[in-house]
């Protein structure tokens, strides 16, 4: 591999030349089953016909204006989302973080417009993973990512999700702006919070003038059963909203959602981008959004992760010494490892199944949401013939 790129990834040596749905194929034509998708990113496969044809077409007429002129795109693609959830207006942008950038700035600037430039503290959560700009690796306040890149940014809390005095006390401080929490942790471990606790923590916020703000860029656009994930609780909808990924099937593009009270002070020259909402994206994300709210979509998106929640149940109690548990909600399932996951993850490529890492010692199942009852089958197949690989390697089987 090239010395130019910087070393800032831990790629295994494996090239692949294209995809087909749920499918990658290296040059000699050896088939991978991607349960990866691009980390949830590639939600209807790869090279959905849909998705090709709706991007030739755009490109064919204009690639980019910037956002001094109207992209029609942009309403529609604006209307169809806030007709689907609690939302009133939509900032585009090009990716999940700078999503979350928008949304703790729509935030503070929300409490400084109503006189109150003292709010500025954004309450996040140990485990939680909000994209590796400043504002948003501040939010999540993971070591991992905020260590060696200067001092803390000032104005960010984190507490546990399960240190419910400490959060309540963090959300009624005086100080106290924004609250970021997403319905299922992705890069944490896919750990999905109950109703109870997210209508508590609504409940709160409302009491204490705190904007919610969920981060639904993995956990958004259908990936738990639901288009939003937060809408399998009643009570639960919160303020501000991100999401990404799967809402451009594969093509970057992420978006900010609002209530128009929360938004209201996100006026004339308070933020921008050039790429963001460009013609290409909203051509690719408004084809794809169709596609995701077919009303045949979320029922199989329920069935194929019931089958794979089962499969991998099954596994985990035949094979204790190298799985521990299974989670998630949907199609963002975890499973927990007693082995080490990385060194899992190439077993399972030597399977030819691509699964993806997660905290708290996971391995995360992210298939595209129109993986086949066929391919869920044969994820299940190769899954555990990496268990089986892993036991083999234990100390105690020599």
């Amino acid at each position: 591999m090239s010395d130019t790129l910087m070393a800032v990834y831990n790629r295994p040596s494996l090239t692949f030349e294209r995809g087909e749905g749920s499918w990658l194929y290296t040059a000699d034509g050896t088939a991978y089953l991607d349960c990866m998708a691009g980390i949830a990113t590639n939600a209807l496969g790869h090279c959905h016909p849909a998705l090709v044809a709706a991007l030739t077409a755009q490109a064919n007429r204009i690639w980019h204006l910037s956002n001094v002129l109207r992209v029609p795109g942009q309403e529609v693609l604006a209307d169809k989302l806030t007709a689907a959830c609690f939302a009133d207006t939509v900032f585009f942008a090009n990716s999940g973080t700078e999503a979350v950038e928008c949304a703790l700035k729509t935030a503070r600037r929300y409490h400084a417009h109503r006189g109150n430039p003292e709010r500025i503290d954004v309450i996040g959560f140990a485990g939680s993973f909000h994209g590796r700009t400043y504002g948003a690796m501040n939010a999540a306040g993971n070591p991992a990512y905020t260590d060696g890149f200067g001092p803390r940014l000032p104005g960010y809390v984190q507490c546990r999700i399960d240190a419910l005095e400490d959060i309540r006390s963090a959300i009624f401080a005086p100080t106290a702006a924004a609250l970021i929490v997403e319905p299922v942790q992705g890069e944490g471990g896919a750990r999905a919070l109950d109703g109870h606790w997210l209508r508590q923590i609504r409940e709160w916020c409302s009491q204490a003038g705190v904007l919610l703000i969920h981060d639904e860029i993995q956990s958004g656009m259908g990936r738990t059963g639901r288009l939003f994930a937060h809408q399998w609780f009643e009570g639960c909808a919160p303020d501000i909203m991100t999401v990404a990924k799967a809402l451009g099937g594969g093509f970057p593009v992420g978006a900010c959602l609002a209530t128009r009270a929360a938004s209201e002070a996100m006026t004339f020259g308070s933020h921008g981008s050039t790429f963001g909402g460009n013609p290409l994206a909203m051509a690719v994300a408004n084809a794809a959004f169709d596609l995701i709210r077919d009303a045949a979509l979320m029922p199989h998106v329920l069935r194929i992760a019931a089958r794979l929640s089962e499969g991998l149940d099954d596994i985990a109690r035949r094979y204790p010494d190298v799985v521990s548990d299974v989670r998630g909600k949907g199609l963002l399932i975890g499973v927990r490892m007693v082995v080490n996951n990385r060194e899992f993850m190439g077993l399972a490529r030597d399977q030819r199944l691509l699964v993806a890492g997660g905290g708290e010692n996971c391995v995360r199942l992210l298939p595209p949401l129109n993986l086949s009852a066929a391919e869920a089958a044969e994820a299940l197949t190769r899954f555990e013939a990496a268990c089986r690989a892993a036991r083999a390697a234990l100390p105690q089987a020599a």
